[in-house]
């Protein structure tokens, strides 16, 4: 696409394939492994069979100084929306998604939880940044337009609070602010070093539910695969991911079937694939990505009867936690499913925005209505394994969560 200007010296251009971004990209996407071209070309590869990606970079007097991800997703593709959930609400809610918002550009990365959206080489202010947004969505809808293809939702993904606050006050003052489900996120202890050091600090309850975990999980064996193993797996791998993907409560998107394959390739160590094998057969898998001092993890999947029997999900959940502290990460990034679980090992939730509007000017005037009403409904208990948890104060009060601290920063967290 052409380059559009903006407002002093910046302009951005949106690129459809990784072939055409400027060669100095990954200088600028240097702080999120998400937005560098190693990643990027893993969707540009292996994206979901309903996903195309869009990728913008923004310029001051012609030197690229700002990346960002925009994907369209068609609905209308996809085999199911989520098989786990069966009432009338969930049927209500597929319907109204096939027929008003089959047609959805996000800008952000839908395929992960967090603030992975665009990254910057030099400061730029809050105000550009939400006028960027928005003028990159308005040229990808007109781009479609002009393919017959109309957009019917845009969505801005992944905000925390004190970046929804500054973008609210320009070009997103208009839209619809939600938050949905938070992101678990386990910041780790720097005392750690190891997992007795992480254990220790549980309360009897807690020991006793790492115990018995561990115990369950006797007889299986866990085993880092290179690529040539995850080629030889790559089937029963997607099997055991489609297997848990389908029974989540809501889906955009499914995975390709060489994806994995494709990550692993691409982003080579900065991507590891743990196969679970009981009896020399793969029963489950999860994946992380390493992106700088953050651990992210990825997708994972498992064989039902297993995971019931051996409390396979929940060892994973520990695993992932003792590679982190080990491996010296600041914290670990869980997402937003599973929250009860994830809590109970030490991941606490953070609350997290996206704006969004619908291009139907009737149903945008009633969006809040409507989303709150769609919405899949989040009941749980926070979980307080530590035996101390310091000066932060959790409360949890009809699924809004909010983490009170004077002197909280998303940057540095210590109990």
């Amino acid at each position: 696409m052409e380059r559009f200007f903006i407002v002093k010296g910046l302009t951005f251009k949106i690129y459809n394939h990784i072939r055409e971004l400027p060669n100095n990209w990954d200088d600028v996407a240097v702080s999120n492994v998400f937005l560098q071209t190693h990643y990027l070309e893993v969707l540009e590869k292996s994206a979901p069979t309903n996903m195309q990606c869009f990728y913008i970079g923004i310029f001051e007097n012609q030197e690229l100084i700002g990346v960002s991800l925009a994907q369209y997703l068609d609905l209308n593709k996809l085999e199911s929306f989520g098989e786990r959930d069966k009432c009338f609400k969930t049927f209500i809610r597929n319907f109204i998604f096939k027929n008003f918002a089959s047609h959805t550009l996000f800008l952000g990365n839908n395929m992960i939880t967090g603030q992975n959206g665009y990254a910057f080489s030099k400061e730029i202010d809050f105000e550009h940044i939400s006028e960027i947004l928005m003028e990159s969505a308005k040229e990808i809808t007109t781009y479609f337009k002009n393919k017959k293809i109309k957009i019917h939702l845009v969505s801005f993904k992944d905000f925390y609070e004190h970046c929804s606050v500054e973008l609210k006050k320009f070009s997103l003052s208009n839209t619809y602010e939600f938050n949905t489900q938070p992101n678990m996120i386990f910041y780790l202890d720097k005392k750690w070093k190891n997992k007795e050091d992480y254990i220790a600090t549980f309360s009897k309850k807690y020991r006793d539910q790492y115990k018995r975990a561990h115990k369950k999980f006797d007889g299986i064996h866990v085993k880092e695969l290179n690529l040539d193993e995850v080629i030889l797996h790559e089937e029963t791998i997607y099997d055991l991911y489609h297997y848990v993907a389908k029974n989540a409560p809501f889906n955009t998107f499914f995975l390709a079937k060489n994806h994995f394959s494709t990550m692993k390739k691409q982003c080579q160590n900065h991507f590891l694939i743990f196969g679970y094998f009981l009896k020399d057969k793969l029963v489950g898998f999860h994946t992380i990505l390493l992106n700088g001092t953050v651990l992210e993890t990825y997708f994972l999947g498992y064989d039902s009867q297993v995971q019931k029997e051996n409390m396979l999900y929940l060892n994973m959940l520990y695993n992932m936690t003792e590679y982190g502290i080990e491996k010296g990460f600041e914290k670990i990034i869980f997402g937003r499913t599973a929250l009860e679980i994830k809590s109970s090992i030490g991941a606490i939730p953070i609350n997290m925005s996206g704006f969004i509007y619908h291009n139907n000017k009737l149903i945008n005037k009633y969006i809040e209505y409507f989303f709150k009403k769609l919405e899949p409904e989040a009941e749980w208990q926070m979980r307080h394994p530590f035996k101390e948890v310091g000066s932060t104060k959790l409360e949890v009060r009809n699924t809004k969560y909010e983490v009170r601290n004077t002197k909280y920063n998303l940057k540095s967290f210590e109990f």
